[in-house]
């Protein structure tokens, strides 16, 4: 009897996971919607799907594979429902390998019936997609470079319509890849659209075009905040930043750069935003402190700093800098009793589609801080904690370090850090400086009382 049992239960097991499998491929996408904006260095790729369920029984989730040729290269994917214009509710992801492919299991709100529709909109964003063609130029040429990808989307499951638009930062295209039907209309090319396309349908495009915007990325950023309790945190930043874009070929001439119009792609300046209450503002490089920075509050309230390096940057050029403010404490850091919270940006906005291949956030907690525990806004890797020592400490203050890596604008939000501290270990510091100036006094005071003369007068 207990065999029959055990053989009906293996075959239920078998039927439901062939079952629930089964549904899933029972998802048709209606119509698709693709948009490529390539305008910047950053390739943006916003999908608009309709979903239909034309199975037997309900949908819970549905598969999103990210393109083998361009999986190393995601560095941020966002899913949401999307109703008509407006988009919102955004929707749980979860993202493993198969068959080594990145796929994204993207579940739903609700489960979608039989016959019923849902649209979901998903957006990734891609570095270094972009590869300059020809990899150098001169000091007068314009950057000229080449986007591959997939003229179809590559999902799973079968299309019934599909279209993409490709955006352009300029309507010079030296060439693109034709598929039938497609067409170009000065800065877009649209490709599409296409009927009843089968799963996981390839056909490679190349776009040869005209992009002089900056392609600026941070080599290495290492982010300081140091909390004190006293009213204050200290951000300081350091930055390897690179112009990521075409060679320079040839020698520079800083008197035609300054008489002609040329190196229309190098960088002359460029713009960091900080908080609004920024204060203490100071930029240096290795040399010391660079005068032609700018700051300025704008009308939303932010502080905008003017960030102009020495010299421009041209492709393959790069400079180090090093940028700091100062923080009243209460903007950032709240506390019930001796639980602090302390909610800042992990990242903050260091210019326009910024690029950072590989970032280091070292937090400086006060002395005597414990029970610590750290909530991130999206995967990173937390090193061990280590300690931090400066005046007057003893024991040292203890630092949580997190290392991530490609990063971008999607990626500025804020991490929460709770942490044990008691008032009391306040007065530490203080005391140790009334008992160091008693011990001083109380020495010269023997010193004085005291007769080192050999013979009496």
């Amino acid at each position: 009897m207990g065999f029959r049992i055990k053989v009906y239960l293996i075959c239920l097991f078998v039927t439901l996971t062939g079952f629930c499998t089964a549904t899933s491929e029972d998802i048709l996408i209606k119509n698709a919607e693709r948009t490529i904006d390539l305008t910047s260095q950053l390739v943006k790729i916003t999908h608009r799907l309709t979903l239909s369920n034309t199975g037997k029984s309900s949908v819970k989730s549905f598969s999103f594979p990210i393109d083998p040729k361009a999986q190393e290269k995601l560095s941020y994917f966002k899913a949401q429902l999307a109703d008509g214009k407006e988009s919102s509710g955004e929707l749980k992801t979860e993202f493993s390998t198969v068959k080594g492919i990145l796929t994204y299991k993207i579940t739903l709100s609700s489960s979608l019936e039989p016959g019923q529709i849902v649209k979901v909109l998903v957006g990734t964003v891609f570095t270094h997609h972009l590869s300059p063609h020809p990899k150098e130029i001169t000091q007068k040429e314009k950057q000229l470079v080449q986007y591959r990808g997939n003229a179809y989307i590559y999902t799973p499951y079968k299309v019934t319509t599909q279209t993409t638009k490709v955006l352009l930062s300029s309507s010079t295209v030296e060439s693109y890849t034709k598929v039938k039907p497609s067409s170009q209309s000065d800065s877009t090319i649209t490709y599409g659209p296409y009927e009843n396309v089968a799963p996981l349908s390839e056909e490679g495009i190349i776009i040869h075009y005209e992009n002089n915007t900056p392609f600026l990325s941070v080599g290495h950023l290492l982010r300081h905040i140091e909390v004190s309790h006293w009213g204050n945190i200290a951000v300081e930043e350091t930055l390897d930043v690179y112009h990521g874009g075409a060679k320079l070929k040839g020698s520079f001439s800083r008197f035609e750069y300054q008489r002609e119009q040329s190196g229309v792609s190098s960088v002359k300046s460029f713009k960091t935003v900080l908080p609004e209450l920024a204060a203490d503002v100071y930029y240096r490089d290795e040399i010391g402190n660079i005068s032609t920075s700018n700051l300025r509050q704008e009308d939303d309230g932010d502080v905008s700093l003017e960030l102009r390096p020495r010299f421009p940057l041209f492709g393959g050029w790069k400079t180090h800098y090093v940028v700091g403010y100062n923080l009243p404490s209460f903007a950032n850091l709240f506390n019930s009793g001796d639980e602090f919270v302390l909610q800042m940006d992990l990242i903050s906005h260091i210019f326009d589609h910024m690029v950072v291949d590989d970032a280091l956030v070292r937090i400086i907690l006060p002395e005597g801080a414990s029970n610590i525990e750290v909530e991130t806004p999206y995967a990173v890797t937390r090193l061990p904690d280590s300690l931090h020592f400066t005046y007057l400490d003893v024991k040292g203050r203890p630092v949580v370090e997190i290392a991530a890596k490609n990063l971008v604008e999607n990626h500025i939000q804020p991490f929460k850090l709770r942490y044990t501290f008691s008032r009391i270990v306040m007065l530490q510091e203080p005391f140790l400086c009334v008992l160091a100036f008693f011990l001083l006094f109380l020495t010269f005071i023997i010193y004085a009382r005291l007769d080192f003369s050999i013979t009496k007068v």
